[in-house]
């Protein structure tokens, strides 16, 4: 049968070095702006805490931010790390969001806490106990969305009946299980965890009960991408990304460095199992060399949507870069339809 493959963006705003904050998130605006342009389905931000390389940790306010000066393109988190919150407020920032860009707000909803155990404490004292009750706090925030929770006495008046769009987020199989079970769509970190993947979607397929809006299943894969107009533009560029997971690997997390040649020291971090199980999942190259890559993606996992991350050092090359992969994927749609499994 016919399908298109949808694709989006997940948006971490990354720190350059030599770039400041305020300068980060107006360039994740721009690039939101280029997104929408470009026919991108959603704009999803990450959310990390305690990082001085990091700018999307209050969540919400980038969701709002990005949707108040684009009008079409779909904007949500990828996602809330439910644990550090109360779904309570959870359901009242998204409830008031999509009051004000109705149609527009995803929440994207996972277990992580997106930062370091002391932090997550920090953020919400009993953390490792919400984490455990995962499931029911997802319960709970679908519960304050529903119109039948207009009669209990614990109420989000705001959210009661607006159309909010759950996602459930994953990098292991565990939650794959709760995704299906409750008949939502599901997002896998792969751009991160590749590990897992298919045992994950495969669970997912398997599993999937039909729900109120979501009659058959919907997988959405997280992929690293740098595209350029060159296989050797496209390599530099990636030394920046290579050096962003070692800073986390080594617990010497920094801004994102500038591009450099591509060494034989980088080369050999590449080949370590860790780096490569990270990075599995990372389309660098030319826009033919890409396209190759994404299409043998694609048909192996069957996904509906890929949500693109791309930590590129220079917003130009991130624009680029974003332009062109929206020409790959809408060249693999007008090809040979893909079969859904």
């Amino acid at each position: 049968m016919n399908r298109k493959i949808a694709y989006s963006i997940l948006e971490l705003a990354i720190v350059s070095e030599g770039s400041s904050f305020k300068e980060t998130l107006n360039n994740s605006l721009t690039l939101a702006k280029v997104a929408e342009e470009n026919n991108y389905t959603r704009y999803w931000f990450a959310e990390h805490h305690n990082s001085d390389a990091v700018g999307s940790c209050a969540t919400s306010i980038l969701i709002g931010y990005v949707a108040e000066n684009t009008t079409k393109i779909r904007v949500g988190s990828g996602g809330i790390m439910l644990p550090n919150h109360s779904p309570l407020v959870i359901a009242e920032q998204f409830g008031t969001l999509a009051q004000l860009y109705p149609n527009r707000i995803d929440l994207g909803l996972g277990r992580a806490p997106g930062t370091d155990i002391p932090t997550a404490q920090a953020i919400r004292s009993d953390f490792m106990n919400a984490a455990q009750s995962f499931p029911l706090e997802v319960e709970k925030i679908e519960n304050y969305f529903s119109v039948d929770n207009k009669n209990s006495k614990v109420r989000v008046p705001i959210a009661e009946g607006v159309s909010v769009p759950i996602y459930i987020l994953g990098s292991s199989t565990d939650s794959a299980h709760l995704s299906a079970k409750k008949g939502l769509p599901y997002a896998f970190a792969s751009h991160f965890a590749s590990t897992h993947l298919h045992a994950a979607l495969a669970i997912y397929q398997e599993e999937f009960q039909p729900a109120d809006g979501l009659e058959k299943p919907y997988t959405i894969a997280g992929v690293n991408v740098i595209v350029a107009d060159t296989d050797e533009e496209a390599e530099r560029s990636f030394t920046s990304l290579i050096k962003m997971f070692v800073g986390v690997l080594t617990g010497n997390s920094q801004p994102l460095q500038p591009p450099t040649a591509m060494t034989s020291d980088l080369k050999e971090i590449l080949k370590h199992p860790t780096v490569q199980q990270m990075l599995k999942y990372s389309f660098v190259g030319s826009k033919e060399v890409v396209k190759e890559q994404v299409r043998d993606f694609i048909e192996a996992t069957k996904v509906d949507e890929l949500i693109m991350v791309s930590n590129i050092f220079a917003l130009e090359d991130r624009v680029k870069s974003a332009k062109l992969f929206a020409e790959i994927i809408n060249e693999i749609n007008d090809e040979q339809p893909i079969q859904k499994l």
